[in-house]
């Protein structure tokens, strides 16, 4: 089973009304489950991060116009690294398929781009926020 879909199964189950989901191949074994409180390995590997607390919704006074939006469920980051600038602010100028941000599925890191050529309005998510599929990120101006 490949990432990419792996990633089309979290986002499908994501967005379904089923609460726990179990998928077995020869290969690997997938469980999903959503609506209860999260559960933490017992022993986390040595640097692994604990996972942030789901960002709350954003108002929608502050989502409305064009925004880009999750391409798939996991960790949203607004730099390369905790150290380095973001990758946009507000304010910004954009270049359409310029990287605005990373989202991090399964240890996986994808670059998320700007659709078109295009101004930073607003930065929906905090850093380090999990997303769902679909949810609103970056605001921008086309132009």
């Amino acid at each position: 089973m490949t990432n990419q879909e792996i990633f089309e199964l979290m986002a499908r189950f994501d967005a379904s009304g089923i609460t726990t989901f179990k998928l077995t191949t020869k290969d690997c074994t997938l469980e999903l489950g959503k609506g209860g409180a999260a559960v933490l390995p017992a022993a986390a590997p040595a640097g692994v991060p604990a996972p942030a607390a789901a960002a709350a919704p954003a108002p929608a006074a502050q989502t409305e116009g064009p925004c880009i939006t999750a391409p798939l469920v996991g960790t949203f980051y607004a730099a390369s690294a905790p150290d380095a600038a973001p990758f946009v602010q507000v304010g910004d100028k954009v270049k359409k398929g310029q990287t605005v941000c990373l989202m991090e599925a399964m240890k996986m890191m994808n670059e998320v781009h700007a659709p078109c050529d295009c101004t930073i309005e607003a930065i929906l998510q905090e850093d380090g926020a999990l997303v769902s599929f679909g949810d609103p990120l970056i605001r921008y101006r086309e132009g």
